[in-house]
């Protein structure tokens, strides 16, 4: 009653009534974790903060810088402890659910591609590195850096040209990301499953463009044996300027004429007098990459002169840059060790963010908890 007449209010009451024959009709407190339907969640919070907590988890420098930003946003506290657990427990579900997507993908590797079905004008790009990342699994050796192996794909129809100069470059503009620290048998199913994302099958050509190191060329021969692969151009060239450098003893007035040499015979495609110019070369230094071995395993990877002519990119900058926003920015900070797990979870929702799947894929997974 008020001094207008009488006002109607609806609420919602935090109490129920049991069975008779449980507490006599005694009324019992309804948990407020019903009422917020978070009942059957693993942390005192919803879905949608959840998905707020992981987020800000996997993009600040530190769980700690986390929960200071979360704190200013939300209104309330969320500890350094709680935003850890929280993303990793996104993270692993995410990975978890990838994991068995692209294993049902490989047992049905007949019906993820369109044999004979005409293809798409283009190309798709699948382009792979490595870096290291520092754990708390240490090797026999007493060394815990453990490798995380970072792939990333898109079509040629997803690239655009920034402005008219060739050196602006050149912006991909739809393009999916997968990072994993294990075997590369086990990687090679969420690689195989972002090139089918990506569109694998439905173009004309399937190019690989990588660093070289065996187990990707072994990997890639395996589930794309269709595809072209290319070695990084600019990794090569770093690795003649590397090897020329020791075997001249940093005598710039010998090292320099060498590698301009080797250079023009590899842009020349003339790849045997490449070798045969390392093979005279009796003393190799073991601290650089043995580049007569590196040249033989390669040499069906170096034609760019063909490779320009057909359009195809011959440098693995995108990759590389992606293994810095991805895994450096946030897991190699000062002083940061991770046990593997959690460096796995918090690479795959980086991978997620970076590939703009966070509302349609990461979201919607989080909410059918």
């Amino acid at each position: 009653m008020t001094l207008n007449g009488i006002l109607s209010i609806k609420r919602t009451l935090l109490s129920r009534t049991l069975p008779y024959d449980v507490a006599k009709e005694k009324p019992e407190i309804v948990p407020l974790d019903e009422l917020l339907q978070i009942d059957r969640l693993p942390f005192k919070m919803t879905k949608a903060t959840m998905l707020e907590v992981a987020y800000m988890g996997q993009l600040m420098l530190s769980y700690e810088s986390a929960s200071i930003e979360l704190e200013k946003k939300l209104g309330y506290e969320i500890s350094t402890t709680l935003v850890r657990e929280v993303t990793v427990y996104v993270g692993e579900f995410v990975y978890q659910n990838d994991f068995n997507i692209a294993l049902e993908t490989q047992g049905n590797l007949t019906s993820s591609i369109e044999y004979g079905k005409k293809r798409a004008k283009g190309s798709l790009y699948i382009m792979i590195d490595g870096a290291a990342i520092n754990t708390r699994v240490e090797d026999k050796n007493g060394s815990g850096w453990r490798e995380n192996k970072l792939a990333m794909s898109f079509a040629s129809i997803n690239v655009i040209k920034r402005g008219s100069s060739e050196k602006n470059g050149y912006r991909i503009i739809k393009k999916e990301y997968t990072a994993y620290i294990g075997s590369s048998t086990d990687f090679a199913k969420f690689v195989y499953q972002i090139a089918i994302n990506q569109g694998y099958g439905k173009y004309e050509e399937t190019i690989i463009l990588s660093d070289g190191a065996i187990w990707i060329r072994n990997m890639c021969e395996e589930i794309f044996p269709d595809a072209i692969q290319i070695l990084d151009k600019y990794h090569l060239i770093e690795n003649i300027y590397n090897f020329g450098k020791s075997i001249f003893r940093n005598n710039e007035e010998r090292y320099k004429p060498w590698r301009e040499k080797m250079i023009k015979y590899i842009e020349k495609n003339q790849i045997e007098k490449a070798i045969s110019e390392v093979d005279k070369i009796k003393k190799i230094d073991e601290s650089v990459v043995n580049l007569k071995t590196y040249l033989r395993n390669n040499r069906d990877k170096i034609n760019y002169r063909e490779y320009i002519k057909k359009g195809y990119y011959i440098g693995s900058g995108a990759i590389e840059s992606a293994n810095k926003v991805i895994l450096q920015k946030r897991l190699k900070q000062s002083g940061m060790r991770w046990s593997v797990e959690s460096a796995q979870a918090v690479l795959t929702l980086r991978a997620k963010v970076e590939s703009g799947l966070w509302t349609t894929v990461v979201k919607p997974l989080i909410m059918k908890l």
